[in-house]
Order: C-alpha cells, then sequence, then structure tokens
C-alpha cells in the first residue's frame, strides 16, 4: 500500500499544489488539507505516513515567516505531531514549511526536545542582502543516510525567500549539531568539486553560493533519526529535468533531481 501524505496549507501558502504532485509521482497519495480542517480534527494525523508543510506565505509572513502557523503545531497539533515523531513517520517542510518546522520547535531537536519551552537555539530571518531572492543553488548532502536524502550527495534546487538566513543565539551550536547529525544540507560552490569538510561556524561562502548568509552556509536542517526535513530550497520545483535553467546545454533529461527526495520518502514505507 502507498503511503498517504498530509500536506497541510494555510492562508498564503501556494505550494502545495507542486508538492502533492511530486508526492504523487513518487507513488504516494496526496491530501492537501487546510491548518483550519486539521485543527477542527487532530486525530486526522493518524492517518498519515508523511506529515508536510509546503511553501509559501503563511498568513503574509505578518509578524516573521511561519510564526504564526508555528504556533498551531506547537499548541493544538502538539500531541499528534508527539506521536509521529513516536512513530516510524516522516515530517517534511520546504521553504516557508522549514521556517514553520523551526520555528516550532521540530527542528532541529525532533522527539528529544519538542514541547519544551526553551529558548530556540536558531531562527530563519532576513537575508543578508535585506531582499527576496530566486535562483538556482547548488547543494551538499550531509547526511545521505537520511530518510529524505539517501543516496544523494550533490544537487542543484531553486530558491525563492527573503528570510531564510540561519541566524543562532551562539555560533558554539554548531557543534551540537555535527554530534547529532542536524545539518542535512549546505549550500555549495557552484562550480567545481566539492571542498573537503564538514561545516565551520563561519560563513564561508560568498553570495551568490551562499544566497543569504545562513550560518555555516546551512541550507537545511534534521532531526537526529533522520526523519525530520527542513529545507530552504524547492525540490518540488525541479520535478522535471527541462525545468532546470540550463538543461538543453547539460544535456538532462527525464525527472528532475528534486524528484529523488520524494520517491526516497515514499520507498521507505515499502
Amino acid at each position: 500500500m502507498s503511503p498517504r501524505v498530509l500536506i497541510v496549507r494555510a492562508p498564503g501558502t501556494n505550494c502545495d499544489e507542486e508538492t502533492a504532485r511530486a508526492f504523487e509521482t513518487a507513488g504516494a497519495t496526496a491530501d492537501r488539507l487546510h491548518l483550519f480542517r486539521v485543527l477542527e480534527e487532530p486525530d486526522l494525523l493518524d492517518r498519515y505516513q508523511i506529515f508536510c508543510v509546503p511553501g509559501g506565505f503563511s498568513y503574509g509572513d505578518d509578524i516573521g515567516s511561519g510564526v504564526i502557523f508555528s504556533r498551531h503545531l506547537n499548541g493544538p497539533l502538539g500531541e499528534g505531531l508527539g506521536r509521529f515523531l513516536n512513530a516510524d513517520k516522516l515530517i517534511l517542510g520546504i521553504c516557508n514549511g522549514f521556517q514553520v518546522l523551526l520555528k516550532s520547535g521540530l527542528l532541529p531537536g525532533g522527539g528529544g526536545t519538542w514541547g519544551r519551552q526553551n529558548e530556540p537555539a536558531a531562527t530563519l530571518t532576513w537575508n543578508e542582502s535585506g531582499r527576496y531572492d530566486c535562483r538556482w543553488v547548488r547543494l551538499r548532502v550531509d547526511r545521505p543516510d537520511h530518510a529524505f536524502l539517501r543516496g544523494m550527495t550533490d544537487v542543484e534546487m531553486p530558491i525563492a525567500h527573503a528570510e531564510g538566513r540561519i541566524a543562532v543565539s551562539d555560533p558554539a551550536v554548531l557543534d551540537e549539531w555535527v554530534k547529532n547529525g542536524h545539518v542535512a544540507l549546505r549550500y555549495a560552490p557552484r562550480k567545481g568539486e566539492l571542498p573537503p569538510g564538514g561545516p565551520t561556524a563561519d560563513v564561508t561562502l560568498a553570495a551568490p553560493d551562499n544566497p543569504n548568509g545562513s550560518f555555516a552556509d546551512i541550507a537545511g536542517l534534521s532531526d537526529a533519526s533522520g526523519k525530520v526535513l527542513g529545507l530552504m530550497p524547492h525540490p518540488e520545483r525541479f520535478q522535471y529535468a527541462h525545468q532546470h535553467p540550463r538543461w538543453t546545454r547539460l544535456g538532462l533529461s527525464g525527472e528532475g533531481a528534486g524528484m529523488k527526495l520524494f520517491r526516497n520518502a515514499v520507498e521507505w514505507f515499502d
């Protein structure tokens, strides 16, 4: 039986249809439900194997990206998501969804810190440029064992955000993140070989390689289990090779590299 995916949208979400199509192409059954519908019946979560918060501008990002949406996860849906975390199920947040997961406390600690009222160690805030940025980036995969990232090492995806810069209260938190496998994806140089080494507390790449000035060049975070992932790039916007701006020059055909993430998620339940 194919896994069921719950894609939760809110006012301002605008990537739910593409995300559903990607999961369905990968073999899942995807339902797009408004957040209010899930709040009416939180036990709906138990019917699904994958929970996804897609990209967009939930609630207009009026008091900060993903803030209002995140309060619903940490409040009325907290118990149901706690069951999700304790089961062999997957959680994905893309762009605005990543902002929601981080600000709700689901990342980076996941099951280890969910529900605690501690001061968050990190947030996603305005790009260093102070502007919305839409471009293609190259990514290094630091968690090739992750449920969503298996078999991936070097991939390109598009970004589209104004508040995608990871900022931390104390750079020393990176040691804990590396130890616990929280660093899932990092921005990489657009050309040439991937340089060796793990993340450092410095921003080693200049724009546009690191398009937002994110701490330690981080583009995505994971929980320790490898079952919760948040990333700023949009894999659902690279479902087909011809979506890449240089697909003819690179000789690309068939599926886009972003589909690997969705196929990995579906195959997790085989």
